[in-house]
This record gives C-alpha cells, structure tokens and sequence, in this order.
C-alpha cells in the first residue's frame, strides 16, 4: 500500500439530536466538534439529521401511501376524450 493517500480511520460520535440518540463508531470523517463519550474520553462529533432512532421505517411510525387512490385520481383528472 502507498503511504499518505489514506485518510484517518479514527472514532467518531455520530449524534441525531432530534432523538437524542448518539453512537460512536469508526469513520474517515471528522469534526471540529467534540462530546465527552461514556468512556470519559473526548472525540469529534459530527450532527446527522436522521438516524435508525428516529428514522420512521425503523421506529415503525411510517404512513401507508395510497398509490392506488393517486393513480386513478390522476387518470380522472388528465382522462383524454
């Protein structure tokens, strides 16, 4: 392998605050930003929008789409004849 053409593999808190949910993994990005873990260690952490915690096919609360209604109404409404 060429040495230094490979980011940093380092640990990161990734954290949805919208559920206020955080878990910390490895991953080649990074943050200016850092949270004190459980460990009593400091890492970076960077802010997602959603995650599996709040994600609505995950925590079971997604809507039925009715495609069926969608369908013949707009055949209704753009009938040709």
């Amino acid at each position: 392998m060429q040495k230094n053409i490979h980011p940093g593999y380092e640990h990161v808190v990734f954290r949805d605050k919208a559920a206020d949910f955080a878990f910390l993994t490895r991953s080649t990005r990074s943050s200016d930003k850092t949270i004190e873990w459980e460990d009593g260690r400091t890492y970076p952490v960077i802010d997602v929008e959603i995650s599996s915690a709040s994600h609505p096919f995950y925590t079971g609360t997604s809507r039925v789409v009715d495609t069926a209604g969608r369908v013949e109404r707009f055949q209704r409404r753009y009938r040709r004849g």
